[in-house]
């Protein structure tokens, strides 16, 4: 009775590996020759040619626009949109962009959960190859930025 309580064991527990997610942790990118990189985490934002929300709008960034950082002050962020001199430059909400993030890439498609825990509901099912900012770690668990939203993943278990 033994041999087959401790098969079943291991059967169990191979089956919640197989259930983790399987992925690359992509590390921050680090300073690069400007600045830090960073990521848009909402659908549209504004920069601005002030560190003001009434300041004039100079351009329109998307979700995963990726501006550079030179610094930040109160809350705002000076950032340059390309590496020419001639690139627009200007002013971001910092409460809306990462700095220098590390990265989740998925190898095998990924459930998403509304909070860290596999009982909660599932907001997303990630595809093969999807790369998203990493937000927080909690454990075993990374916080990720979903177009505009956020969401917990399991981190995958070493394979030994």
């Amino acid at each position: 009775m033994k041999k087959y309580g401790w098969f079943a064991l291991l059967t169990a527990l191979m089956l919640l590996m197989s259930l983790a997610a399987q992925a690359e942790i992509l590390p921050p990118h680090g300073e690069g020759q400007i600045g830090l990189q960073a990521v848009v985490l909402c659908e549209e934002l504004t920069l601005r040619h002030e560190p003001r929300a009434a300041s004039q709008a100079l351009a329109t960034l998307q979700y995963g626009d990726l501006p550079i950082v030179i610094h930040q002050e109160n809350g705002w962020a000076y950032c340059v949109l390309g590496d020419s001199e001639d690139s627009p430059a200007g002013w971001l909400n910092a409460d809306y962009i990462a700095v220098d993030p590390a990265w989740y890439r998925t190898e095998v498609q990924t459930p998403v959960y509304a909070w860290s825990g596999t009982d909660a509901l599932k907001v997303a099912l990630l595809d093969k190859d999807e790369t998203l900012p990493i937000l927080k770690q909690d454990g075993p668990w990374l916080l990720v930025s979903l177009r505009g939203a956020a969401g917990w993943i399991l981190m995958p278990t070493e394979k030994k």
